[in-house]
């Protein structure tokens, strides 16, 4: 797989690394932070494992979110590829305690960005956890739709021609 940064106006989104192994253990295993993720060990040879696994998977990419200047910020990740309804997921969305304001507006940009425009998706789908109600206001300023849910999450689509209407309204076209 090719091994690549995206780079925006404030952050930069760098494939991992398996030195990014502690950082990201530092902001998955933070209690106010893990509430509404899939719980992981706070054992940093299981997190190299992890990664490691991540960068042999064709179909998966692991970003980094970092500042221009290099400073890591979080975390993003596009994986659970849909070819038949041309849709991609993404999740594993961290940021540290700090990061500023518009991080999470750009990597989420930088995400839809890469997944329509460069993959050439046409679909995104994700979940979020019953709870989470700050990241489900999130994406519905987007304009992303909620389709179902179950005990644990709520299910949600958004489409390439959803993210250019957002964009239109909000001038960035």
């Amino acid at each position: 797989m090719q091994r690549r940064t995206l780079f925006g106006k404030t952050i930069n989104l760098r494939d991992v690394k398996v030195s990014d192994a502690a950082f990201i253990l530092s902001l998955r295993t933070d209690e106010k932070k893990n509430r509404f993720l899939n719980k992981t060990d706070d054992d940093v040879e299981k997190q190299i494992n992890y990664i490691n696994a991540c960068l042999k998977r064709d179909s998966e990419w692991y970003f980094i979110i970092e500042s221009v200047a290099g400073e890591p910020l979080g975390t993003v990740r596009i994986y659970d590829i849909k070819n038949e309804i041309s849709s991609f997921c993404w999740g594993s969305w961290l940021l540290k305690d700090g990061a500023d304001i518009t991080c999470a507006l750009e990597s989420a940009m930088m995400i839809y960005n890469f997944g329509f425009y460069e993959l050439g998706f046409k679909n995104c789908h994700f979940d979020v956890r019953k709870g989470n109600d700050r990241v489900r206001r999130f994406h519905k300023i987007f304009g992303a739709k909620e389709t179902s849910a179950d005990e644990e999450n709520t299910y949600w689509t958004y489409s390439e021609a959803d993210y250019r209407a957002f964009l239109k309204r909000n001038n960035q076209v």
